[in-house]
């Protein structure tokens, strides 16, 4: 049935996920965009906390965990983003329905591997002001980065587990700006575009083992060195008339000089400690830290902000009442939930644009199988309305679904 079902998505997914506007963040102007993949519904349902090992759920966020999967695992995963933006004098409201991410994960003894698609960011933004002299400014956006992995662990011990992850990053981003003074016919338009090429690496280190009776520590590494995306620019300057509809009608079109440029994909380092029970309860925290001070902007000429280091603190954790019950379907469910707050890197006429949220989700086991459903939620708010900037309070709803299979593993009886 798994392998129905993985070939009816492969197919699915290469219709629609290149076409997909994953946000409507204003912030997702600056950089790379607005980052959508932010790991699994099972791992964003604790806040985003990765360090532990799971033989049924893919880690995508640390790649030592795949030396722990025991049957080939298929996951994909959705979400739907409801966001209401507020400035200091308008709120406004926006959603957004996206696929999070498709992976297969395979167990080969002491080794696992992983490969699959996921949609890094998105930029997809709609803005528009009048000045004092009635001079209308718009603003647009859309596009996206996508990434292609493949990933390798190995299990060097019951305790220790080591794997690497190498991604290829590819996409395309147009941004348009628009000016129509008041009183003039024809205004104008600045559209840029950039083809999105580049590869980065993440490794991964894990650690499990048993104190004090029945009970476990767990402990999660990765670090990802500085790579960098390559942009290929290209810009239009043309004259238009101001359309309600929005559509564009074009009289004269020129080319302008946009260099290509780069942008430096900072290095990554995350580290976290828990405690637990397998299969029972397990609680832990983790830290993330992002050399962002080094990201830079598509082009060289966008200067309302500055980029700094970024830091993310998460708690999160998961009970289960009796993982093995044959009488009671409630007990197992596996109850998640937990907390982060982030910097994001951003400085935005002076501003740090902050971002937290509180998260909660639930497993759903299928009968009969190892596979589940997990539903989780996040509640959230990021940005400010001081110096005219945007504060975002934001509902994430996500659904992943994760299905187990035994493929390779030879049949004593046919």
């Amino acid at each position: 049935m798994i392998k129905k079902i993985f070939v009816f998505v492969c197919f699915t997914i290469s219709f629609t996920t290149f076409a997909q506007e994953g946000t409507s963040s204003p912030y997702s102007f600056y950089g790379i965009g607005d980052v959508k993949f932010k790991g699994t519904t099972e791992n964003r349902s604790m806040g985003g906390l990765s360090i532990f090992k799971d033989s049924i759920h893919l880690n995508l966020q640390n790649p030592a965990s795949l030396s722990n999967i025991k049957q080939t695992t298929f996951t994909v995963g959705a979400n739907t983003n409801t966001t209401i933006v507020n400035t200091a004098t308008i709120d406004d409201k926006t959603k957004r329905t996206t696929l999070d991410y498709f992976a297969v994960g395979l167990p080969l003894g002491k080794i696992g591997v992983s490969f699959g698609l996921l949609p890094y960011s998105s930029i997809g933004y709609r803005v528009q002001s009048t000045d004092d002299a009635n001079t209308l400014r718009k603003f647009n956006g859309k596009g996206s980065i996508n990434k292609v992995y493949i990933g390798m662990a190995y299990e060097l011990s019951k305790t220790w587990s080591v794997g690497a992850t190498i991604d290829y990053n590819f996409g395309n981003i147009t941004t348009n700006s628009y000016l129509f003074p008041d009183q003039i016919a024809l205004g104008t338009r600045e559209q840029n575009t950039s083809n999105v090429r580049g590869a980065t690496i993440t490794t991964g280190l894990m650690y499990q083992s048993n104190f004090k009776g029945k009970k476990q520590i767990f402990g999660g590494f990765t670090f990802s060195p500085e790579t960098t995306l390559n942009f290929n620019n290209t810009r239009t300057i043309a004259t238009l008339p101001y359309s309600i509809s929005g559509t564009d009608v074009i009289y004269d079109v020129i080319d302008a000089q946009a260099p290509n440029n780069s942008i430096k994909m900072p290095t990554k380092i995350t580290a976290g400690l828990g405690v637990g029970v397998l299969r029972k309860w397990q609680i832990g925290a983790q830290v993330d830290w992002q050399q962002s001070s080094k990201m830079g902007n598509r082009f060289n000429d966008i200067d309302q902000i500055v980029f700094e280091n970024a830091t993310k603190f998460v708690v999160g954790g998961l009970y289960i009442n009796k993982y093995n019950s044959f009488t009671s379907y409630l007990d197992r469910i596996v109850i998640r939930g937990g907390f982060y707050f982030q910097n994001t890197g951003m400085v935005i006429n002076g501003q740090s644009i902050k971002d937290r949220a509180f998260t909660a989700g639930l497993g759903l086991p299928l009968y009969g199988t190892f596979s589940n459903i997990n539903i989780g939620m996040e509640f959230g708010k990021r940005g400010t309305t001081n110096a005219g900037l945007i504060e975002e309070n934001y509902t994430n709803i996500h659904i992943g679904l994760s299905f187990n299979d035994l493929w390779f593993k030879k049949r004593k009886y046919e």
